[in-house]
């Protein structure tokens, strides 16, 4: 998203926060997918995905009148709408994923008759997973996205549904620049282990 673009996300937010109810479904048309994928792949569940989502969405509609963006520091920029956004969600996963069972299995059925696996292979636009055609890679790339800690997983999905900076992900995830670099570092490699593998 161009700098720009961000700038807009949060006169949209100040916006709403003054009364205007268009600019809140401008920011929802404009982020709702990034959300909902971002849960999904967390939680592997379209009806959980769409609760959490909705949930997220509820939480910016009651923080939009205190919603100022963080202030620029040595070490980060000023934080954009949408790394806010995306550590509402995060910190929304985390406390449902602290509630609930081990994940679902790849083969499992969802609530529409898919498997976990039928819903990686994304249409062209919807990110950098889209390139994940065949269903045995799209099951192997889950199977070894599932065996990563969660911390490495959040992390990577963070910076690949979410389009977030390792310092933004850091923020997002209360950690240190240097700990959140090496999740993502340890999440690449082991998932680029896997996709040798499927090739």
């Amino acid at each position: 998203m161009s700098e720009q673009a961000a700038t807009a996300d949060e006169a949209l937010m100040r916006a709403y926060a003054g009364g205007d109810t268009r600019a809140f479904e401008t920011l929802y048309d404009r982020h709702a997918t990034r959300v909902w994928r971002y849960i999904f792949r967390c939680t592997r569940d379209n009806a959980t995905a769409d609760e959490l989502a909705q949930d997220v969405w509820l939480r910016v509609a009651r923080a939009a009148p205190g919603y100022a963006p963080s202030a620029a520091t040595a070490q980060r920029p000023v934080a954009r709408f949408t790394t806010w956004l995306l550590t509402l969600a995060h910190h929304r996963v985390v406390d449902h994923l602290r509630q609930q069972r081990p994940m679902q299995s790849l083969d499992e059925p969802l609530h529409d008759e898919r498997t976990l696996a039928d819903t990686l292979a994304a249409p062209s636009g919807f990110g950098p997973l889209r390139q994940i055609e065949s269903r045995q890679q799209a099951a192997q790339l889950l199977a070894a996205l599932d065996a990563l800690p969660p911390e490495q997983r959040h992390a990577f999905l963070l910076q690949a549904e979410g389009g977030m900076s390792v310092a933004e992900i850091a923020d997002a995830t209360c950690v240190g620049l240097e700990t959140a670099k090496s999740r993502l570092r340890y999440a690449r490699t082991a998932l680029r282990r896997a996709l040798e593998d499927i090739a």
